[in-house]
């Protein structure tokens, strides 16, 4: 029931080398790539502490799991390939799900947010990972699966696939892939969109290998070469101190509990999307977006009706 290796320590030497190779090459001009060295020491120290609170959560998960996959409905064979592409798409549509959620409903949002905080989009981005993740209990997606009858072993191998692929799309380095893989796969432009604070950006591309999920959901927004990305979060941090990156959201939502004033303002705060209130005074991002796309409406309107103002 135990997977016999993880992808992702495997991969690590590769996540190594990755990283170095891209600093060498934007260091002598051959490639984009922006490093911030507080920066890029705030995530590494953040993946390392992913690991560690993934070990101390790991035994919960998996004692779940097996409970869920001994009532299972069906016996899915780890040996049959077959199986194995079947749990690559549905596992990937349950990656999607998950990571829609932990942008769309602030309790999630707040083990989520600290993979956004960076200003800087390079490789060490990739390694920026929730803390918290398992308090949060995003992990609980997944279990369908296993009652589906995929065996845990399986399901964990086929999410460190996945948590590997989307290494290498944490670049700027990687402008466009050829046209058929940018229609299917998450690419490192689907990827740039995906943690872009530009209101034109905001909650799209969710995608962990696969962009059909958006194209079939709506979440898809390409990225516009005449509008670069802009990296973060919509109020970004001050501060590159780790534990304000890891908790700041947490401690947020400790503070609007508390000062609620109906179990309906107590669900909104840990349940609306971020930056829900009450009365409507914080911006979420879908008020973000209805103001840029009203700005974008006037200066259209404005674009036309230009040539006749000048020529009466």
């Amino acid at each position: 029931m135990k997977p016999a290796f993880d992808p992702v320590q495997l991969a690590i030497p590769f996540f190594v080398i990755a990283i170095v190779l891209e600093v060498l090459l934007a260091r002598f001009g051959k490639a984009r790539a922006n490093y911030e060295p507080r920066d890029a020491a705030t995530s590494l120290m953040m993946g390392l502490g992913s690991t560690i609170a993934g070990l101390l959560t790991g035994g919960v998960v998996f004692a779940a799991s097996l409970w869920i996959y001994e009532h299972r409905l069906f016996t899915i064979p780890m040996t049959a390939i077959w199986a194995w592409v079947v749990l690559f798409f549905a596992e990937d549509l349950t990656y999607y799900w998950f990571h829609r959620l932990s942008h769309e409903r602030r309790f999630w949002w707040a083990s989520h947010v600290n993979h956004h905080s960076s200003t800087h989009y390079n490789l060490t981005t990739a390694l920026r990972q929730t803390w918290t993740g398992g308090v949060a209990g995003t992990w609980l997606l997944w279990l369908p699966l296993s009652f589906l009858g995929f065996p845990p072993a399986m399901v964990a191998i086929q999410k460190g696939i996945s948590l590997v692929y989307q290494f290498w799309i944490h670049t700027e380095a990687v402008r466009r892939m050829p046209a058929w893989f940018e229609a299917v796969f998450n690419t490192p432009s689907h990827h740039r969109v995906h943690h872009a604070r530009n209101p034109r950006y905001l909650d799209a591309n969710y995608a962990g290998i696969l962009i059909i999920w958006d194209r079939m959901f709506g979440t898809f927004i390409p990225e516009d070469d005449a509008e670069p990305c802009r990296y973060g979060i919509v109020r970004n941090l001050p501060t590159f101190n780790l534990f304000t990156n890891v908790f700041h959201e947490w401690i947020g939502i400790a503070k609007d509990l508390a000062g609620s004033r109906s179990p309906r303002e107590a669900v909104g705060y840990l349940f609306g999307p971020p930056g829900w209130s009450p009365d409507g005074s914080r911006e979420t991002s879908h008020t973000l977006k209805a103001k840029w796309r009203a700005r974008e409406v006037l200066r259209e309107t404005v674009q036309e009706s230009a040539p006749a103002d000048s020529h009466p």
